[in-house]
Parts: C-alpha cells; structure tokens; sequence
C-alpha cells in the first residue's frame, strides 16, 4: 500500500462529545495537514446526516459529500482513536474513526485498501488498542 497515512495524520486517544465533534477532529487533520479545505469538513458533517459512515466492527469513515471534490487539495487520510468510543446512532459505537479526502476518484481505491484491512476484527481491534503511532502503522502494513 502507498504510504498515505504519515504520523501526523494520526491522534491517539482522542475525546469527543459526540459523532460531529468526532468528524470534526478527524478532519481538522486533513485541514491542517493541507489536504482539503474547511468547507469539506462541513461537507463531512453533512454527509453524515444524509447516510451514517459506521461501517461496524467499531469503524467510522467520514468522507465528504458528492461533489466535494472542489473542497480537497490533495488525496488524504486521517485516523483518530477513541478509546471511550463515540456514539454513531442506532446502538452504533466507533473506536476508530479514518478520514478519507480522495481527488479525482481515488477515494475509491483509498476506501478499497481500508475495507480490506478493517474487515478483520483483529486489526480493528488492534488499531483501538494500540499505545503508539507505530503499532498503527503497523496494522496499515505501512
């Protein structure tokens, strides 16, 4: 897999009152780290309302809208672990939250290679337990 995930797109135990403030965290660091712009982070919560980005196994991918692709930069991806876990409606709960910012499609590809590691419960599980940003990449074979 391409490196797309670096160190400073990662946060460790993180908090987060609800599901919105938890989209906001993991697109702040898209934001931050020059991938999109602040209206995808709304373009996130928005999408949110339209359809839930709980995926199970206590994952959540917060993406934008259709036709955000104006609001993103460059291709990126965020992860940010909550060990309490955050509410994602209907009995839902996300331990782990992964912010994707595709250009020109390559979301697509971007939540292909997730899915794949994240349909295993084991490196889900592993993800929400890991102390350090190492052991993350670790699990993302990156």
């Amino acid at each position: 897999m391409t490196s797309i995930f670096s160190p400073n797109n990662i946060i460790l135990n993180a908090k987060a009152g609800d599901k919105y403030e938890a989209i906001t965290l993991t697109g702040n660091i898209l934001k931050q780290n020059g991938y999109v712009t602040e209206e995808y982070i709304q373009r996130m919560k928005l999408r949110e309302e339209i359809v839930s980005t709980y995926l199970g196994n206590g994952l959540a991918i917060p993406h934008g809208t259709d036709g955000s692709d104006c609001e993103i930069v460059k291709s990126g991806i965020s992860l940010v672990q909550f060990p309490d876990g955050i509410d994602f409606g209907d009995g839902n709960t996300a331990y782990i939250t992964i912010g994707i910012a595709g250009k020109e499609g390559e979301h697509l590809g971007l939540l292909n290679k997730i899915a794949l590691i994240c349909i295993d419960e084991d490196n889900v599980k592993a993800l929400r337990n890991a102390k350090t940003i190492e052991q993350v990449l670790q699990v993302l074979n990156i």
